[in-house]
């Protein structure tokens, strides 16, 4: 559309809003915010903590605790009740912390962004907070400024913006008023400024068409909220695992009743206490707790290595990874223009390797220099002073405001110490026809400096400066520099050419001072690799841990960009080509290729979902708002926390406050570490349920035949009851496996390589690790039940027997799981302390009015000498077994 019909559809003019409308409007449309569709009420958030297989498993032993009242014969048991709703509630409250503090650091960064704007009302200039801008309004854009929203170009005085958050595209894209046609791209509509952007040259103004989540921001945070959250591969793992526990019980309670009712004359309210016993004994009530406080200490832990976790789980998920997506710009490079190379005087001065190289002889070096010494090569100083004086930098301190280029220019030349003098009395400025820019400077005598396109700066010269002395520009000295322009090119630089003389008449025509000049030289730049980037990506290899980039710049800035880091930039091919392959022929692309140049949000998608369907474990990682697709599509979405835009944020799991690709590294190794003290602790827990499960399971049978009396005929006939096995779960377990989550990572962590996809928390050899172990605590305890049940006569006195036997071997056996990683109990005195609490707590049961109310009592020293006997057998049942089984895998790994 045209301005006329623009104002005319906003009903608005080029003098602005009045306030009273502006209020007006603003009530209609609404705050100029990105609101967040993922935000959850805190009452959401308690309310997710309970649903869980495990617990809904809890509640309906709870409720049938109670309901036992309602059968002749039974009562309630209300003691239990309320233990185990204490337990569900201490767990769901210790996991609504945890993702209540890890939402509230989000919301602090989001209060980082909401700049001011200028825009015109009551017919004046007003400074306002971006987020009170509404359609209609005229905005003022300068230098430096963030776009508040999507709108129409009104005045464009060589305004350019930075679009790579939108696009990806790192080059400034010139602005102009001109109509576009309808369907030209998003990155092509030179008459429009887009919010999330940002102003890096020149001057200008809008009329605002569109805010809020109705920009083109916003319509892409829109999509983001109406997608699936998908659950991470830890998180699917977890819950698949609390369903094979809760299916594995319910089968269990299933057979036991039956069997009790069809071949026994087990009371009725007894089987049905049986059962509950049976389903408190399967479920690991500290499972939930544990792995809250595990991730949140990995969590923590990652915020002191810069990075901020959204979700918990991602901190594991980041452990299981194989591949990682990244961007370019901001990610990979440091998202900021540098002089590398420059060219005068027929000599090359490389600042990225300290290296002067003759023209005369391009295979050999000159002696190499650091690169202080460089800059101060005499020759060079006509070269950066033009560069300093040709441009529209604004300079604070060590802070510099304007185009990307330019700041390039005048940070190279403040750090040879070159201080332009004089003052500017005239500009020619640049246009994308004209392609060069050229400024006049009195300095006593009037100078006139030109930058621009090499090839047309050259055409403008006749002469050149070489070693202080002007000399014709021959042919051969004009096609040796263009032969280097192409070289620079050739390794993605963005090469400018630099030329000055001396004015007579600087009010003369454009052409006339622009004609006949002394050509000075070249400089070269480029966005350059972070520092440790390619360290970090090395040691993702290492670690099983491929690399991919995927960026909206050039194919031959993307490959040069690729081999510094330490990719393989063979074969790289661009979006157009990703277009040309079907999905079936991606597949096969994506396991070969490293570097993919000039790819759109929907490429990046493409690129995921090929990586995933070879069965890849993807992280993404991005700033831009072109990025939040993927970011949300992958299995784990990391964000720019510096750089990063509102959007991005919303649509990731972790943030790197840092913007470094290196802090991936560092996660990575964080979460392999988490997931080896998930694989500990859930090995400690789930051998202890099982355990619990086979005892109450074959003490019931095997009671039924040896002691029918005591197991028929009464309601009280259990192995163990209810509460004592809560109280082993809660105090016996959950304190050290809690400590457990505390252990330090082992060495090499990061030579290994990444865990099979579907190779979960319980492999193979943990699962024959988890029936070992409870297999012997079974025929152990069950064993010394047996004895003293025969000995005493005294059901009470035999199972305080056997709880005393399981709390102890569970407090002491966790040392031989931890064995296995080769870390010594000393290595995490939180265990240590942990196991004292957890003895202490049982003793003070035993022997002091509590055992009233636990239903155990006072063991003897007889009766501890059992226990230390049985114990003795059942570690040496397990050393041989599991010295067999170790064995048995290293076979197998071997084979």
């Amino acid at each position: 559309m045209s301005t006329d019909d623009v104002f005319s559809a906003l009903a608005t003019g080029e003098t602005g809003l009045s306030s009273d409308e502006a209020a007006r409007r603003l009530s209609e449309y609404g705050t100029n915010d990105i609101h967040d569709a993922e935000r959850t009420s805190v009452f959401e958030l308690l309310v997710s903590q309970f649903r869980d297989p495990l617990i809904y498993l809890l509640v309906v032993a709870a409720l049938l605790s109670l309901g036992i009242g309602f059968i002749p014969g039974g009562e309630p048991n209300y003691t239990e009740t309320a233990f185990i709703v204490l337990i569900i509630g201490v767990n769901g409250l210790f996991g609504f912390v945890q993702d209540y503090q890890a939402t509230r650091s989000i919301e602090a960064l989001r209060e980082l962004a909401s700049p001011d704007t200028t825009v015109y009302r009551d017919g004046r200039k007003q400074t306002i907070d971006a987020e009170q801008v509404v359609p209609g309004d005229i905005i003022h854009l300068e230098q430096g400024d963030a776009i508040p929203a999507d709108a129409r170009v009104l005045e464009s005085d060589e305004l350019r913006t930075s679009e790579s958050p939108l696009t990806g595209e790192s080059a400034p894209v010139e602005k102009a008023t001109e109509t576009a046609d309808e369907e030209t791209p998003l990155a092509e509509r030179r008459n429009m400024v887009y919010k999330n952007t940002t102003v890096v040259k020149g001057r200008g103004s809008a009329v605002v068409v569109e805010t809020g989540m109705e920009t083109e921001v916003g319509g892409i945070a829109t999509q983001l909220g109406e997608a699936d959250d998908q659950q991470t591969p830890f998180q699917a793992e977890v819950e698949h695992l609390g369903k094979q526990i809760g299916g594995l019980v319910v089968a269990l309670i299933v057979l036991v009743v039956a069997v009790q009712f069809l071949f026994t004359a087990t009371d009725p309210v007894a089987i049905l206490l049986v059962g509950i016993t049976l389903a408190v004994a399967g479920v690991p009530e500290g499972l939930p707790a544990v792995v809250t406080f595990t991730l949140a200490l990995g969590a923590r832990e990652m915020v002191d290595r810069n990075a901020l976790v959204r979700r918990l789980p991602v901190v594991e998920s980041l452990g299981s990874v194989d591949v990682i997506v990244t961007d370019k710009t901001g990610t990979i490079t440091e998202n900021r223009m540098t002089v590398t190379r420059l060219y005068t005087s027929g000599s090359v001065v490389d600042l990225s390797d300290s290296t002067t190289k003759s023209e005369g002889d391009p295979g050999e070096s000159a002696q190499s220099t650091a690169d202080g010494d460089q800059l101060t090569t005499p020759a060079l100083v006509p070269l950066l002073r033009c560069g300093a004086l040709c441009n529209n930098v604004e300079r604070t301190d060590d802070e510099y405001r304007g185009e990307p280029t330019e700041v390039a220019l005048q940070r190279i030349a403040d750090e040879a110490d070159v201080e332009p003098t004089g003052e500017r009395c005239r500009d020619i400025q640049f246009s994308s026809e004209r392609k060069r820019m050229t400024v006049l400077v009195d300095d006593g005598a009037v100078t006139a400096y030109m930058k621009g396109a090499p090839e047309v700066v050259l055409d403008r010269c006749n002469t050149i400066l070489e070693d202080g002395e002007t000399h014709d520009l021959t042919d051969d000295k004009r096609q040796e520099i263009l032969d280097q322009t192409e070289s620079f090119a050739g390794d993605a630089l963005r090469v400018l050419g630099f030329a000055s003389k001396a004015i007579d008449d600087p009010s003369a025509e454009p052409d006339q001072i622009e004609d006949e000049m002394v050509f000075l030289g070249l400089q070269g730049m480029l966005d350059p690799p972070r520092e440790g980037v390619e360290a970090a990506i090395d040691d993702c290899q290492s670690a099983g841990v491929r690399t991919v980039l995927a960026t909206g710049d050039n194919l031959t800035t993307a490959e040069a960009v690729g081999e510094q880091v330490g990719l393989d930039p063979d074969g790289a091919v661009t979006g157009s080509d990703i277009d040309d392959q079907s999905d079936d022929q991606l597949t096969s692309t994506v396991e070969d290729i490293d570097v993919f140049a000039r790819v759109t949000p929907d490429h990046k998608v493409r690129l995921l979902n090929a990586l995933q369907n070879n069965g890849h474990t993807v992280v993404m990682t991005g700033d831009g708002v072109n990025d939040a697709p993927a970011l949300t599509q992958a299995d784990v979405g990391v964000a720019m926390g510096g750089r990063g835009t509102d959007v991005a944020r919303q649509a990731s799991d972790m943030i790197l406050r840092d913007d470094n690709f290196a802090t991936i590294r560092d996660a990575i190794r964080e979460g392999r570490g988490i997931f080896e003290n998930v694989r500990k602790f859930v090995n400690y827990l789930v051998s202890t349920n099982t355990g619990e499960v086979l005892v109450v399971f074959l003490g019931v049978l095997l009671g039924s035949l040896l002691f029918p009396a005591q197991f028929s005929g009464t309601s009280q006939a259990l192995i163990l009851t209810p509460i004592l096995i809560l109280w082993i779960n809660l105090v016996a377990d959950t304190l050290p496996a809690l400590a457990l989550g505390a252990d330090p990572h082992a060495d090499g962590l990061m030579d290994q390589p990444p865990r099979p996809p579907d190779e979960g928390v319980i492999n193979t050899r943990v699962l024959v690790s988890i029936l070992t172990i409870a297999t012997l605590l079974a025929v152990t305890g069950l064993g010394l039940f047996f004895y003293a049940l025969d000995t005493t006569g005294s059901l009470l006195r035999a199972q305080s027997l056997l709880f005393t036997f399981i709390v102890v071997v569970e407090l002491i056996r966790i040392q031989v799981i931890r064995s296995r990683y080769d870390q010594p109990l000393r290595s995490n005195l939180w265990l240590v302390g942990a196991i004292g609490v957890s003895l202490l707590v049982h003793i003070t049961v035993l022997y002091t009015p509590l055992h009233d109310v636990f239903q155990v009592v006072p063991l003897t020293l007889v009766e501890w000498a059992l226990i230390a006997a049985g114990f003795v057998v059942f570690l040496l049942l397990n050393v041989v077994i599991s010295a067999s089984n170790n064995r048995l895998f290293e076979s197998r790994a071997s084979e």
